[in-house]
């Protein structure tokens, strides 16, 4: 299932931590330590200017909390909490695990992680430690016992931060430590050698194992790797760092109750660990998210990440815990954020569940790998431009406070998997062209033209609630999620797949007897070949638009074609096969799409499939204009976010308000740009 973001005794740890701040959570990473103390209470008086509310205290701070292994320093933490707390500004207080100090790699160079090539990686940034080595098990658990145990009451404290993005940097590591966990998470999850063989199909190319001994890491080799071994070193490696996580998380809740616990999942859209694992075991989810300023649509890529967080958090609201307010320092050209950006931004967050809007970080770093990343408070002070926008956006937040706790509801799924991302971009495939983000985003942009909103949740998460179910690029899919499909679609639901779903099961072993595997009944269909594309090659659909990337040979047996191949290059998909197909399964539909297609023909797909499940848009908005609504018993409040350069005319119902007060008789203007909170009441909707 998906994350819970609820305490075992039922309690919402995020409701009761954003009442206690009076509002929505805004602030972000505070490094007192890299200023002087005599900077600290200008900090605290400006934060309070800003309508700042929480910080994130200590996140890369291990080195100067424990100098010398077993002896602490709590200067500087004990002077900035009174501080804070005496400011009014609370503490979301991390455990500093995710860099350790230099004494550590000296003392233990054996735990620095190692790349596939064999290379021992230096210390000398941050995460550069093997998650699977005991030495730094050991030094962390004594780092976060004698912080949780300084720390448990100090009235500052109302949130533990485990680590800092796990497995930014470190997610695979081949070392000799890692290969000896590896073989003891195989004889767990396996617990025979004969078993790992079978799963693994070493039999080909002679790789049959007879000794636990003999398993490595699937480091470089010759030719390709052994694809059940790979991906089986990718669950391991996410769940060697899950294991730190809960490890940390043990200490915290023992050390210090009451005091609810989250981690910042890495950017969502990164394939380095399962997010739905970390999920479900932080009492609030928390997620950073930073634009690609080169991508003219990012702002539907940021969308998409705040509705897979809110899937993570099973549908409850979640924290935004780091986005930029300008410029970042990590791509190759690192452009500011034009003026009103970063609001709209935020804003969007908050429509789509976030109930606290944080920034990496308070004070920009005046040295060190991300100084020229952008802050709250800039290298030029208070008289920029971004400050006065910091401030703004501050004041908005705490009138935008009766959203807090309200929901986003859907009526549509989109399914997200990491196990099926990390098999489909696995060696020796069909084709390398066909990438999972490559699906998840045309299918999520299809979507958003069509002002529908979305949960993006794990394939073992409850369907019941929706609609429909969309699934872009589902090649692998446990026995379990398969049959919870087939159970959807029979009570009613419409389901919608992707080319290349279905065809493995768990273990990236090939169903045989037809593709699309797991969901041929469903489907009504077998795909008698798949036909992947060359660059430059395209097949003609019977719309006048054309397939790139991907296409497959259908052989209907029961559904019928909605869209057609009208030809395509020499050995492609024969001429009139089908390209889309719908299929009556019990009480409810299965659609298949037998090609990538381009974006007219998913947006029509998409839009028949929701019409004919009665999934109505939130809105009628022109295009470029952004609908989202947030419901809270009789309130709903509908955000309205123009992309555009040009002002939109919406059409609200009589009695709505917008959040100023302001009445509205039967539309509202949204500028260019901008965004405007409607207040609705329930006879609006």
């Amino acid at each position: 299932m998906t994350g819970t973001t609820h305490a075992p005794d039922g309690t919402d740890p995020l409701g009761a931590l954003i009442d206690r701040l009076g509002g929505i959570a805004y602030g972000g990473d505070y490094n007192p330590e890299q200023w002087p103390a005599e900077v600290w209470p200008e900090d605290v008086r400006l934060m309070r200017e800003a309508g700042v509310n929480l910080v994130t205290v200590g996140v890369f701070s291990w080195s100067r909390l424990e100098p010398r292994r077993g002896v602490y320093d709590w200067t500087l933490l004990d002077t900035v909490l009174d501080l804070l707390h005496e400011g009014g500004i609370a503490v979301d207080l991390a455990t500093p695990t995710a860099a350790p100090p230099p004494w550590f790699s000296t003392a233990h160079p054996d735990a620095r992680p190692q790349n596939a090539a064999g290379t021992r990686l230096t210390h000398g940034s941050r995460q550069a430690f093997c998650p699977s080595s005991p030495d730094y098990a050991r030094a962390s658990d004594a780092m976060v016992t004698a912080l949780a145990r300084r720390y448990a009451d100090h009235p500052a404290v109302v949130m533990w931060h485990v680590h800092n993005e796990w497995g930014n940097h470190n997610a695979l590591c081949y070392c000799a430590t890692s290969g000896e966990a590896f073989r003891r998470w195989l004889r767990a999850r396996y617990t025979t050698l004969n078993r790992v063989n079978e799963v693994w199909g070493t039999d080909f190319w002679g790789q049959r194992y007879g000794e636990w001994t003999e398993i490595d890491p699937p480091s470089e080799t010759t030719a390709f790797r052994n694809p059940g071994q790979e991906l089986d070193y990718r669950r391991f490696s996410s769940d060697a760092l899950l294991e730190r996580h809960r490890a940390e998380s043990a200490l915290l809740r023992e050390l210090a109750p009451g005091i609810p616990l989250t981690t910042n999942l890495l950017g969502t859209l990164e394939k380095k660990v399962d997010g739905h694992a970390f999920a479900r075991e932080s009492d609030i989810v928390s997620v950073d998210h930073y634009l690609v300023a080169a991508d003219p649509g990012n702002h539907i890529d940021l969308a998409l990440n705040a509705d897979l967080a809110r899937g993570m958090a099973g549908g409850r609201p979640w924290l935004l815990m780091e986005h930029s307010t300008s410029a970042v320092n990590w791509q190759p050209v690192n452009v500011p954020k034009a003026p009103g950006e970063m609001r709209r931004n935020s804003l969007t967050h908050l429509a789509r569940g976030a109930d606290g809007i944080m920034f990496f970080q308070w004070r920009q770093s005046r040295a060190g790998a991300e100084k020229w990343h952008s802050a709250m408070l800039p290298h030029g002070g208070t008289e920029t431009r971004t400050w006065g926008e910091v401030t703004a956006l501050g004041a908005e937040l705490a009138e935008l406070s009766q959203v807090r706790g309200s929901r986003v509801t859907a009526q549509v799924a989109l399914l997200f998997d990491w196990h099926a991302w990390w098999a489909l971009e696995l060696e020796a495939r069909p084709s390398e062209r066909l990438r999972y983000l490559d699906a998840i985003r045309a299918w999520y942009e299809a979507l958003w033209d069509l002002g529908v909103t979305c949960d993006l949740v794990a394939p073992d998460a409850d369907l019941t609630p929706y609609r429909v179910v969309v699934a872009p690029s589902q090649y692998l899919v446990t026995d379990a999620d398969a049959e919870s499909l087939h159970a959807f679609v029979r009570g009613g639901g419409h389901a919608v797949f992707g080319p290349f779903s279905g065809a493995v099961d768990a273990n990236d072993r090939v169903r045989t007897g037809g593709y699309p595997g797991a969901f041929r009944e469903l489907l009504g269909l077998v795909v008698d070949e798949y036909l992947p594309l060359r660059v430059g090659e395209s097949a003609l659909l019977s719309d006048g638009s054309r397939a790139t990337v991907w296409t497959e040979r259908v052989e209907s047996r029961g559904c019928t074609a909605r869209l057609r191949f009208a030809e395509g290059p020499d050995g492609g998909p024969a001429r009139g096969g089908p390209a889309v197909t719908r299929h009556g399964y019990g009480d409810g539909v299965g659609w298949y799409a037998a090609a990538a297609l381009p974006a007219q023909a998913l947006r029509t797909l998409l839009g028949e499939v929701c019409a004919e499940a009665g999934v109505d848009p939130v809105a009628e908005v022109p295009p470029g204009v952004e609908a989202v609504r947030r419901v809270a018993g009789d309130r709903g409040y509908l955000f309205l976010v123009n992309h555009t350069d040009t002002e939109a005319v919406v059409p609200v119902g009589d009695g709505c308000v917008r959040l100023d007060g302001a009445a509205l008789t039967g539309s509202v203007t949204v500028p260019a740009g901008d965004v405007v909170v409607v207040r609705e009441a329930r006879r609006c909707r």
